[in-house]
């Protein structure tokens, strides 16, 4: 039927089967598990936001790399795109917030957790394998890559690596 000749009685045929529709929907059962996200608030928030609530105190460098690191534990095992977190990634966070208690933010990245690519070197404990299975066992990098000093050299504190495809 054209929407022009579409009466009453038909509108509200249609109102009605919808309307009952949205009644058996309460009895769906949505696994909500599967939607959680921890630390969701993470999202949207902005690197300005993050350094406001860190001078006032609302976070420290710490908690936030904690949270971060929450959500790769909780999320990660299905996604697979973090192969490790850096072990030393709370020590650096805590030097981060003794650092802004004697008044010295190097940037707008000082405390900021950052995950960088597994083809990029840091001289954490962490290795680099490029995605390759050939660099599986190679030792971990002496030296840090140009890159990564100057995300150091920025305050950020490095809390893992991502994956990448052989």
């Amino acid at each position: 039927m054209s929407r022009e000749k579409q009466s009453r009685r038909e509108f509200l045929k249609v109102g009605a089967a919808g309307i009952t529709a949205l009644g058996f929907m309460k009895n769906i059962k949505v696994n909500a598990i599967a939607f959680a996200e921890p630390h969701a608030e993470l999202n949207e928030i902005t690197i300005v936001e993050l350094q406001a609530k860190m001078k006032s105190g609302e976070l420290s460098a710490r908690r936030l790399a904690e949270m971060y690191l929450e959500r790769i534990r909780e999320i990660d095992p299905k996604l697979r795109s973090v192969l490790e977190t850096n072990p030393d990634a709370l020590k650096i966070a805590e030097e981060s917030d003794k650092e802004r208690k004697r008044g010295k933010v190097r940037g707008m990245l000082h405390g900021i957790p950052v995950l960088i690519k597994d083809n990029i070197d840091t001289a954490d404990e962490m290795k680099t394998t490029a995605g390759s299975f050939a660099l599986v066992d190679a030792p971990v990098p002496e030296r840090d890559a140009f890159v990564v000093e100057k995300l150091r050299k920025a305050g950020a504190v490095i809390i893992g690596k991502t994956n990448l495809s052989e």
